[in-house]
């Protein structure tokens, strides 16, 4: 059964010819009319898939944590931007927010807050969601328009849903993936003429059989340049945490989630959250181009681990009956095991700052 931006998807290919997976992957997500973020609130339970600080609110205060750190290691300095790019139902911050005003009242009363956030729907459950704090948050349509001070910055699953170029190896050396029609009407994928410089595959490409996939993300780079002009030119540090791996490499890594399964990506366009896995080292590597310091990249499991978030389920249960007290507990393996089910491994932690700072848990 097709959906109605799958149609619009189909009209522009037979008008135009095959497009990129860039374009592909940019329709599904934001198309105006049936673009997944237009049409739905992805998160949660009811949604199509839960993210960290959906779990548990051991995760967002963990950040919390982390962002007092921070300012601490920067001096203090006031008044502070707190930003989140990509907030999702405000979740995440408000846990940030709880845990800041009670371990740090000072940073609390210097901080502004700032989501950067371009759906209208999320931007009013944000605010539902942020309430308490409602005087102290103001909404960003880019990240551009932030005012100026000392930023802590967080990003969490936001890179994996920025669009990706796809090449595949053919007998005539790497191709662009497209996204065309098949003899039967139905969206396929296809190798296009377009080439990729060889300087950015990985000295392995020779040797992968035909058919091996590789990604490269252009949009992400802008992305993080963008991030660390910005830090590099006021001061401050961000965090970011996605999935993806350390290094840069080969294979596809495009997927689909619709009712909390995995989709093939060319079945539901439109009704499917389109994501891939985020290249960590390239991140990394665009921010030393720039000038910041790499504080750590590191699993999220370590991360959450190294920050407490064990001692903190603890201090949450004490007192409280067994259920609750197990509850906890499968919340922390949840976030910080391996395995099915589980992100400790699959997700990775960038920290970077400006100036040079030493920011907890990280080792020099």
């Amino acid at each position: 059964m097709s959906t109605p931006l799958a149609e619009k998807i189909k009209a522009i290919i037979r008008a135009s010819g095959p497009i990129s997976v860039t374009d592909f992957f940019a329709l599904c997500l934001a198309d105006p009319e049936h673009g997944y973020y237009k049409t739905r609130d992805p998160f949660g339970r009811d949604g199509d898939f839960i993210t960290a600080p959906e779990i548990s609110q051991l995760f967002g205060e963990v950040i919390g944590i982390f962002l007092v750190e921070a300012w601490r290691r920067h001096g203090e300095p006031s008044p502070v931007i707190i930003a989140e790019i990509g907030p999702g139902r405000g979740t995440m911050m408000s846990d940030i927010l709880r845990v800041i005003e009670r371990l740090s009242p000072t940073l609390y009363e210097a901080a502004s807050v700032h989501l950067v956030e371009t759906s209208e729907r999320l931007q009013k459950v944000q605010s539902q969601t942020l309430v308490a704090h409602k005087f102290k948050i103001a909404w960003h349509e880019s990240f551009d328009t932030l005012p100026d001070g000392l930023l802590l910055l967080v990003a969490n699953e936001l890179f994996d849903a920025i669009p990706i170029r796809q090449f595949v190896k053919t007998s005539q050396g790497f191709r662009e993936r497209l996204v065309g029609l098949d003899a039967e009407d139905a969206l396929t994928f296809a190798a296009g003429v377009a080439t990729i410089d060889p300087a950015l595959l990985p000295p392995s490409a020779t040797d992968v059989p035909l058919g091996t996939i590789f990604e490269i993300a252009p949009a992400r780079d802008a992305v993080m340049a963008t991030i660390c002009a910005r830090l590099k030119a006021s001061g401050g540090s961000a965090l970011i945490i996605d999935y993806g791996f350390m290094a840069t490499n080969f294979g596809e890594t495009l997927q689909a989630v619709r009712d909390h399964q995995f989709d093939p990506p060319l079945r539901h366009p439109g009704e499917a959250d389109l994501t891939s896995h985020v290249d960590f080292e390239q991140l990394a590597r665009r921010a030393v181009a720039e000038g910041l310091r790499i504080n750590g990249l590191t699993y999220q499991g370590d991360f959450l681990l190294a920050m407490g978030i064990q001692e903190r389920a603890e201090a949450l249960g004490r007192g409280k009956d067994a259920g609750i007290r197990e509850s906890l507990q499968q919340d922390v393996d949840r976030l910080t095991g391996s395995g099915d089910g589980r992100m400790g491994e699959l997700f990775k932690v960038l920290a970077v700052s400006h100036p040079d700072v030493a920011l907890v848990p990280f080792q020099r």
